[in-house]
């Protein structure tokens, strides 16, 4: 799942240094749909964890026959619902990103591209509701292969899409969007084809599964959803605070935020791999499995965090002039690489507890523990710092926001674990 990762975010990471080489003003215009981007990601995480959850406890507790109706369940719902939410983004594009600060060259060139945008995303989600499936059986070989495939697919269809070919100019912006529709095609055709032969889903009892399955799976979805929702929140509040510096600021924070999730790859694997585990030794009552599973998680978290966050800190000069496609750009993505890669150690740690939770049957808490990471945390510290110092206050305050939210995250995790039923298993 990590090298899965990896190259998902990675190839996210190269499209943005593609459009960059277009200008400051098409990145900042690609910058402004990142929010929305991650607000239709939250939706099918959510989902995606619930369900998870979901067959884990289903398979643990030896219910087959239910695993593969919540299987087809989550496949058909979760495309609608993805379907009906771009739709609505579609319609409403103008208002929001005005709202966020886009002003009227961002908003022609964003109109250009998130149709396909939106659509890629759809694309994308359908393919993460198969990758559930495969993860909630135990198998995280074919998500891991895929990711790679897509984002191999998607790197070698970026240029030519975006740049052109021989005589003809390319699309420009919307040909980065295009290109990630085609790779996420290329990665369901091959879904498809396995999850044929696997006997994971089922044709009959679906109805009857939903009504069943209904109240369990929207007291894992709902929590799981607020929880993954917020970001996206968090992220259009933030930008718009950075709107407010200036378009230059706009493109490096957009950069920034792409480094920060390819970064973070170590922990969004653990999140992905971690929670399946976890939800068998649930449904077994293996809670010192859990206690194991937990402590080692944690420590490879804060170690790898730690090391790559100090790397890139020293690195930034040199990583910001790979990246970014103006010499201002570049200044301003070096002030954030220098504090924030760094804290991302305690993002990790607060990541960790919020997907464990979502496992573990504790899913309000780590949906307040997420509301507590970005609203009582991250937004009021990065709000103080740039009104206090700018960018470079910004950034600092960002950072002490990561630092808080995963001191609560950890203390929260120690009391909920020390609960006497647990902590006589562990």
């Amino acid at each position: 799942m990590a090298i899965g990762v990896l190259s998902l975010l990675g190839f996210q990471l190269i499209d943005s240094a593609f459009v960059a080489r277009l200008g400051t003003a098409p990145l900042a215009a690609q910058s402004f749909t990142l929010p929305l981007s991650f607000l239709i990601i939250g939706v099918q995480v959510g989902m995606g964890i619930a369900i998870a959850a979901l067959i884990s406890r289903a398979l643990g507790a030896g219910e087959t026959a239910r695993s593969r109706r919540l299987g087809s369940l989550v496949l058909v719902v979760g495309a609608l619902v993805i379907a009906l939410l771009g739709l609505g983004l579609w319609l409403g594009q103008a208002p929001i990103f005005r709202r966020l600060g886009a002003e009227t060259e961002s908003l022609a060139l964003i109109r250009a591209y998130w149709g396909p945008q939106l659509l890629s995303a759809w694309a994308g989600a359908v393919l993460y509701f198969g990758y559930s499936l495969f993860r909630a059986h135990g198998n995280t070989r074919l998500p891991g292969s895929l990711m790679v495939i897509t984002s191999l697919a998607n790197l070698l269809l970026d240029p030519l899409l975006i740049f052109g070919v021989g005589n003809w100019q390319g699309l420009g912006l919307p040909g980065a969007a295009w290109a990630t529709v085609l790779a996420m095609l290329v990665g369901l055709g091959v879904m498809a084809m396995r999850l044929a032969g696997t006997g994971w889903l089922a044709t009959g009892g679906l109805w009857e599964e939903a009504s069943q399955s209904l109240r369990p799976f929207l007291g894992i979805a709902g929590p799981a959803m607020i929880s993954q929702l917020m970001p996206p929140l968090a992220a259009m509040l933030a930008i718009s605070v950075v709107a407010r510096l200036g378009e230059s600021q706009v493109a490096a924070w957009g950069l920034a935020s792409r480094l920060e999730t390819l970064s973070l790859m170590a922990v969004l694997a653990m999140t992905m791999s971690l929670p399946p585990w976890l939800g068998r030794c649930y449904g077994a009552g293996d809670w010192p499995q859990v206690h194991r599973l937990m402590r080692l998680a944690l420590k490879v978290a804060v170690l790898w965090q730690l090391g790559l966050g100090l790397a890139l800190a020293l690195a930034a000069p040199w990583v910001a002039a790979a990246l970014a496609g103006s010499a201002e750009v570049s200044e301003d993505l070096t002030v954030l690489l220098h504090w924030l890669p760094p804290s991302y150690a305690a993002l990790g740690v607060c990541m960790l507890v919020v997907s464990a939770g979502n496992a573990l049957g504790w899913p309000l808490r780590a949906m307040m523990m997420s509301a507590a990471r970005l609203f009582a945390f991250y937004l009021p510290c990065l709000g103080l710092g740039a009104w206090l110092g700018g960018l470079p206050g910004l950034a600092l305050g960002a950072a002490l926001g990561n630092l808080l939210a995963g001191l609560a995250a950890w203390g929260l995790l120690r009391r909920t674990l020390a609960s006497p039923r647990r902590q006589a298993a562990g």
